[in-house]
């Protein structure tokens, strides 16, 4: 029987614990034995309370001390510090538990940001130092120019194990070279060009997308998009996809249709999946002292036995055809990467242990499908809210390709526009918006400071340095005054030799340095086909507020608010990656050149 997991965070630091009050009593019996004075009842119980307390109050001065001395000796200061006179910052804590859950993405860390006057700061949370920034210079050291200075680091692969245990996404040194090199060759130009897989499963898609809208109800674009992905990956990954598409789009909260489709096998993997990456994201704001927090009952626990249950019998059956094709060989087996073969297929002939690849199967799930979804969801939401720019997206698909021929790679590199609109959206809506667990320090270093003559930023050894993405992205003095507002041509025009050429690194909705994302470009020719396709049947797009479940609607006082939460009609949400709570509900028109051409 399994331990509770606040038990089990107990159990190895009970001597530390249980320490002060024994050196207190051990104390007060010598003094008793030796010199005769006793203390009295409540003295000594109050010493004993009040022991652990002290302790930790000495071991944290005595790390503060020990930085300030070594940022000191290096010329350097810590960067300045969210100020909270709590202990532990826990009203500092308290106030990101409830952000997460109902606030705006950035909108915290902007406030600091803007209240000290930087923009990287020290956040002290349970007596822990993180590093949070927004300065790309920062970032670029993190990611690219001091690379080997920093890891995921002990803590991440903490917080991420139950969900994606060793793959990629929280591997280091030589287990993250290994599950980098078995999935390079899958990401080649060749491999991500041959389109025939997206191209079953969008019109799949868009086909549930017409009966729905002939039906006279809107669609959750989100819903559907997700479903397309998760098939997409998985026939990518496994060579079968999951056919989530077949379990139905689902009816708006006011209809009077019933919800049939929850049972799906894929919709119940969906749900984990989706459930256990907020959990986990819930659980990297206390970092490794999140079973206090789910002290009797491990809530992840349900979910991950809903997603290995889906996920093991795949890995089974690869690892069982692996096997039975080496014995039939008889003979030297080829372990050279075929045209034919399946990410999963190479993955298997290098490793038969189930759990790494399951991890790395997880991990690349959530980059195959969660990324792209998000990015196609928010370009819906975008060219909703701006028709002008829907015309003009359409425009350019229709001269480029037409109303009915499906695009090619080839298409794509004369697309400036369609390329356009997917980066800005990726500029305003990451689909990873924040690093609360990428990268920590593995030794003491530092950061210039952007101010000239002022000393650089102190990072000590074994610190958390989450960054965030969206908020850098939506900086003005990085990308100019309108850096809020949704312009695809900031990156065409004059604003892109201004703000993004000379500084690359102010960009970077896929990651950066060795440890960029590999299916960069997957994800490009994804949400390109599926876009084209989608624009050549559809002609206009709007938001039906009213299909929307009342609980995810945005809140009234987000109307006064400055910046884009003043004008947001959906609520996006982070847990992993970014997502609109409640789903993405859109009515369409469909074109009147596909009807002519089909005619």
């Amino acid at each position: 029987m399994d331990l509770p997991p606040g038990i089990v965070y107990l159990l190895p630091r009970l001597p530390r614990i249980l320490a002060p009050p024994a050196l207190v009593y051990i104390i007060s019996y010598l003094l008793e034995a030796q010199l005769g004075f006793r203390f009295s009842g409540w003295a000594l119980a109050i010493s004993l309370v009040l022991s652990l307390p002290t302790a930790l109050t000495l071991v944290v001065l005595w790390r503060d001390i020990f930085m300030y001395l070594d940022a000191r000796s290096r010329g350097a200061v810590l960067p300045p510090a969210r100020l909270d006179r709590s202990p532990g910052s826990i009203r500092s804590l308290l106030a990101g538990m409830r952000n997460f859950k109902s606030g705006y993405p950035g909108e915290a860390l902007d406030l600091t940001c803007d209240q000290l006057g930087e923009d990287t700061f020290n956040f002290r949370i349970l007596f822990a130092n993180r590093i949070i920034t927004r300065d790309p210079d920062n970032i670029k050291a993190i990611l690219a120019t001091h690379f080997d200075s920093f890891e995921k680091g002990p803590e991440t692969r903490h917080l991420f194990y139950p969900l994606l245990g060793t793959g990629v996404f929280a591997a280091d040194g030589d287990m993250w070279k290994f599950h980098r090199s078995i999935s390079r060759p899958f990401f080649s130009r060749d491999r991500i060009s041959h389109f025939d897989n997206f191209d079953r499963h969008a019109e799949d898609a868009l086909e549930q997308v017409k009966a729905r809208l002939r039906e006279g109800h809107p669609i959750d674009f989100q819903d559907m998009v997700s479903r397309f992905t998760l098939d997409s990956a998985t026939e990518f990954l496994f060579g079968n996809d999951v056919k989530s598409l077949s379990a139905g789009l689902p009816y708006p909260h006011n209809s009077s249709h019933a919800d049939t489709s929850q049972f799906h096998p894929a919709n119940e993997f969906a749900h984990a999946f989706s459930t256990a990456q907020s959990l986990t994201a819930w659980r990297s704001r206390f970092g490794v002292h999140w079973p206090l927090f789910e002290f009797w009952e491990d809530k992840m626990k349900k979910h991950l036995n809903v997603i290995h249950s889906f996920i093991d019998p795949i890995v089974a059956e690869a690892v069982s055809n692996y096997q039975s094709l080496r014995t039939a060989a008889r003979e030297k087996f080829d372990t050279e990467v075929r045209d034919d073969q399946t990410l999963l297929e190479n993955l298997v002939s290098s490793t038969q242990d189930p759990i790494i690849l399951r991890d790395e199967i997880m991990s690349l799930l959530v980059a195959g499908r969660d990324t792209t979804a998000s990015a196609l969801t928010f370009t819906i939401y975008m060219l909703a809210e701006h028709p002008e720019i829907l015309r003009r997206l359409r425009e350019e698909i229709l001269k480029t390709i037409g109303p009915t021929r499906r695009p090619t790679y080839e298409d794509f590199r004369d697309m400036k526009y369609l390329r356009a609109v997917i980066n800005e959206t990726l500029r305003l809506f990451p689909a990873v918006p924040f690093n609360h667990h990428d990268r920590a320090s593995k030794e003491a270093t530092t950061w210039p400071s952007k101010f000239p003559g002022k000393k650089p930023f102190y990072i000590p050894a074994n610190t958390r340095t989450p960054y965030s993405v969206i908020c850098m992205h939506r900086r003005k003095d990085l990308w100019g005054p309108d850096a809020l507002e949704f312009d695809p041509d900031r990156f065409l025009d004059e604003r892109l030799h201004k703000y993004l050429t000379p500084n690359p690194f102010i960009f970077l909705p896929f990651n950066a340095g060795p440890r960029i994302c590999l299916g960069q470009q997957f994800a490009y020719n994804e949400a390109s086909f599926f876009l084209v396709q989608f624009l050549q049947n559809f002609s206009s797009i709007s938001l039906d507020l009213d299909a929307q479940p009342p609980k995810s609607r945005v809140p009234r006082e987000w109307a006064n608010a400055p910046g884009r939460k003043g004008i947001e009609k959906v609520r996006p949400k982070t847990h992993l990656t970014m997502y609109v709570e409640g789903g993405l509900w859109v009515r369409l028109e469909e074109s009147s050149q596909l009807n002519r051409a089909d005619k």
